[in-house]
């Protein structure tokens, strides 16, 4: 097999490395991040090149860290898309030597008319959707993924939201005052 049949051979090189230094199959990787075992396949021979969102669920599911996950987004080819420029978005602490990343971040809000879940032995995704059309025809607004301890996190925190919103209201009332002197109003005459 040629280069030119491998494009990506050493993007894939690493991918299948971090798969095997953490003792995973193909298909375990392939259920945790949604792809047929078949495209990991290709992907790790280099014939394919990854979607940058893949290629973040795999670099997230091997926990590689910044700089190799650095040198795979550029293996990928997708360096400059992702980071913009690195002058914009990196900032170097002098003291520490450390790096920071600054990513935009969308304020939109997306409504929801309902969510699909699907959990397997690595984590939970859920997939919300929004009916759209004339025929009702539900499309994604936002794809979430987490791990299942942080899926119960969630679920509790979202429980407490919900019972602490629903609790009824009671108004707030203002102290009695206290009189202080009991004294009783008298029969005062007056005389003049």
């Amino acid at each position: 097999m040629s280069d030119t049949d491998r494009p990506f051979r050493t993007l894939g090189w690493q991918l299948k490395l971090a798969r095997e230094q953490l003792g995973r199959t193909l298909s375990e990787v392939s259920g945790a991040v949604e792809i047929e075992t078949e495209i990991l396949e290709q992907i790790e021979q280099g014939k394919k090149r990854p979607n940058e969102d893949l290629l973040y669920l795999l670099i997230s599911y091997f926990d590689i860290k910044d700089n190799e996950a650095t040198s795979l987004w550029d293996l990928a080819g997708y360096s400059d898309s992702l980071l913009l420029s690195r002058e914009e978005v990196t900032h170097i602490n002098a003291q520490d030597k450390s790096v920071g990343w600054s990513i935009p971040i969308d304020p939109r809000i997306f409504y929801t008319d309902h969510v699909h879940v699907t959990v397997n032995q690595y984590g939970v995704v859920m997939n919300f959707m929004q009916s759209a059309g004339y025929s009702n025809q539900s499309l994604p607004v936002s794809r979430v993924g987490m791990s299942r301890d942080h899926a119960h996190k969630v679920i509790e925190l979202l429980q407490q939201s919900l019972d602490e919103t629903d609790k009824p209201k009671h108004p707030k009332l203002l102290p009695r005052i206290k009189n202080s002197s009991k004294t009783k109003p008298s029969d005062t005459t007056d005389t003049n």
